[in-house]
């Protein structure tokens, strides 16, 4: 596919077809103030918008830079051919029933088939696509209203969904935009392949997606390391879950693991913070554009009002942000502008007597400000303006944005109410340097996320194999083929009877446990049965199994904790490797990480130590501490092992891994896949 710069920064555009669709594309240009050259194509109109109309594209005076196509499913295929014929710079593919519509219209897929050969090397969007808007240069193949503006730079924002996008535009926060594209049903330009094209424009700062689903996992990755080549920051609202990695399966590790656990953890390893709505998306967009990625998560908060102060501290108690406590200069210059009334902390309430004192205000605000913050947020909501006067608040305006000036640090004027900020002050601010942020909780989130460290980008992924029917291997045998890559497990003996097992614990030495066989979730099926210290203890446990065929192993003791180690296939990100509390702990304390395959030790050494079983893992109240290279070493053997065998395998489970100050013995192993003979 060629660059998609031509259909994204046109200097001539085409639109092809006749209805109220094509109409309001011309006149969303000719209002945006788009000065290049418009072409409208009908074979029977004369005039469209105003504007002479062209028969057939091979009639136009030269190769578009840019088509919206807006006539039906069939025509469109041999408009897209004529344009790739005459090497246009890409299309829109407005019409819908192509793949997206398999389920209603078997003719669909059949169809996008055929756009697709009929494009060529021509790029184009959709099918099913409302288009794009360039604020940056009034160009917009965009066939409806939308409430954006001309700007010299800003954000761009790509969406899966043409009424979000619509939605987006609509903002009244302040937020410059200066893209905003709709990616349709993605036949041939996917969100990563848009993004990619969108961050080469030199007047885009920051990235916004809202995905859906991924799709082409190394078009991800590929567009993760342009960002961070042109240092510009990407974040995402990630919605819905994958139904495929969802779907029944007889481990814990699949429920904890899930699509969207998977969809968390590439976010995560391609260093794109993601948000939970749009609120807090277009917040931390706007925070993104005015000051970039903040250097730590260390804020500070100001306001007029201890009911603020005390909402702003229990606001950040569920997200990764810190008020650190004040620092002897913090003090002294606020002891200084705001006198001996006034309990010094973080968050700040400064009372009210120095309001309306604009250079007061400005003294305060700077002192709370310290170079070893990310971010100093003041609390202003502004009255109503159909039935109030703001003008006793134009103090707060000046006074953030001079303080911002004598500090150069950075600075955010924080509405409680995202309602109560007026746009016109928020792009007064923006203009100034000072993040105008439409409410507590979203400005806060936004912290969190522009704080999000950066991570080295990881080797590539292991992508998904091809789904197969698979069969669960023996305990026995799934412990042997992941003892092959490193993973320490008990010495064992199967055994086909009661009398055999008794005769296999005599062998291995007391204490040992009794297992059954062919049984996933043995607890609950009472199948297991630790510490048999007698021949007889062995016997009875046997007979009370419902099972033939069984596995004695040594006792492994004196484990600080227990953790579980999973991996399952999500086809939509690839391999999910799940490290959790263990044993019987694991669906009480749903404590749990997820990372795909592979990992870095540092990524696993994190993970471990984001768990909240970490503690015991470290020397709980005076116990002693588990092995943790131990640890390491038996999660690197079970992601070997994937990384080697990942054809046919679909899951992993050890539950639980005996973690001992020794060493990190795998109890119990569970494995699902297919063997292919080789």
């Amino acid at each position: 596919m060629k660059s998609l710069n031509r259909l994204f920064r046109p200097k001539t555009i085409a639109v092809v077809g006749g209805g109220a669709w094509c109409r309001l594309v011309i006149e969303q240009c000719q209002k945006m103030g788009f000065d290049g050259e418009i072409w409208p194509v009908h074979p029977k109109a004369e005039e469209l918008a105003g504007l002479p109309v062209y028969k057939d594209v091979a009639s136009l005076p030269d190769a578009p830079d840019a088509t919206f196509v807006g006539v039906n499913r069939f025509t469109t295929i041999e408009v897209v051919r004529d344009l790739a014929a005459r090497d246009a710079g890409g299309a829109v593919c407005f019409a819908s029933g192509f793949l997206e519509a398999q389920a209603e219209d078997a003719e669909g897929a059949d169809l996008q088939a055929q756009l697709l050969e009929a494009a060529g090397e021509m790029p184009f969007l959709g099918p099913n696509c409302y288009g794009f808007i360039n604020y940056l240069d009034g160009a917009l193949l965009w066939p409806d209203q939308h409430g954006g503006k001309r700007v010299e730079k800003g954000v761009a924002l790509i969406t899966q969904s043409s009424n979000i996008a619509i939605n987006l535009t609509m903002q009244m926060r302040g937020l410059p935009i200066a893209y905003v594209v709709a990616a349709g049903n993605q036949a041939q330009s996917g969100i990563a392949a848009i993004g990619e094209a969108l961050l080469e424009d030199d007047r885009v700062t920051t990235l916004g997606l809202h995905i859906e689903g991924f799709g082409d996992l190394r078009a991800f990755e590929a567009l993760a390391a342009k960002a961070r080549a042109l240092g510009k920051p990407i974040i995402a609202l990630k919605v819905g879950k994958s139904s495929e990695a969802q779907a029944a399966t007889i481990s814990h590790t699949a429920s904890l693991a899930g699509g969207d656990a998977g969809a968390s953890a590439l976010l995560s390893r391609l260093g794109i913070p993601r948000l939970d709505d749009l609120p807090a998306f277009l917040e931390t967009l706007k925070l993104l554009h005015v000051t970039g990625p903040l250097p730590s998560n260390r804020i500070a908060s100001i306001s007029c009002s201890g009911g603020e102060a005390s909402l702003a501290a229990d606001t950040a108690q569920d997200l990764p942000v810190v008020f650190p406590t004040l620092n002897d200069s913090q003090k002294t210059d606020l002891r200084a502008a705001l006198g001996p009334m006034v309990a010094l902390a973080n968050p700040l309430d400064y009372h009210t007597y120095i309001w309306r004192d604009t250079p007061a205000m400005t003294q305060a605000f700077a002192a709370m400000m310290d170079p070893l913050l990310a971010m100093t947020l003041l609390v202003v909501d502004f009255p109503r303006a159909d039935r109030c006067s703001a003008s006793d608040w134009d103090c707060a305006i000046e006074a953030a944005i001079g303080a911002h000036q004598a500090r150069g640090a950075n600075v955010g004027l924080v509405a409680t109410l995202p309602e109560l900020l007026p746009e016109e002050v928020s792009e007064r601010l923006m203009a100034a340097g000072v993040v105008p942020f439409c409410g507590l909780r979203e400005a806060i989130a936004a912290c969190a996320a522009a704080s999000m460290p950066q991570v080295d980008l990881a080797a590539p992924l292991l992508l998904p194999s091809p789904a197969v029917t698979p069969s669960l291997i023996p305990e026995a045998e799934a412990k042997l083929r992941l003892s092959d890559y490193g993973l320490r497990v008990p010495n064992s003996i199967q055994a086909r009877s009661p009398g055999a097992a008794r005769a296999a614990a005599a062998d291995i030495g007391y204490p040992v446990v009794l297992k059954g066989e062919g049984i996933a979730h043995k607890t609950e099926a009472g199948a297991v049965v630790l510490g048999l210290a007698s021949g007889g203890a062995v016997s009875d446990a046997a007979n009370a199994m419902p099972t033939e065929r069984f596995l004695v192993e040594e006792m492994v003791g004196g484990a600080v904790a227990e953790l579980l180690i999973g991996v399952v296939k999500d086809p939509a990100h690839g391999f999910v490797l799940t490290l959790a509390a263990g044993g019987t702990l694991t669906e009480i304390l749903e404590d749990s990480a997820s990372l795909l395959v592979p990992a870095s030790d540092a990524m696993i050494d994190a993970a471990l130590g984001g768990l909240k079983i970490s503690r015991l893992l470290a020397g709980y109240r005076g116990k002693p501490a588990a092995n943790r290279a131990a640890i390491l070493r038996a999660v690197k053997s079970v992601q070997a092992y994937v990384l080697a065998e990942a054809e046919g395998l679909e899951e992993i489970e050890i539950n639980p891994l005996l973690c001992t100050p020794a060493d990190a013995v795998a109890a119990d192993a569970l494995m699902q896949r297919k063997d292919f003979m080789r």
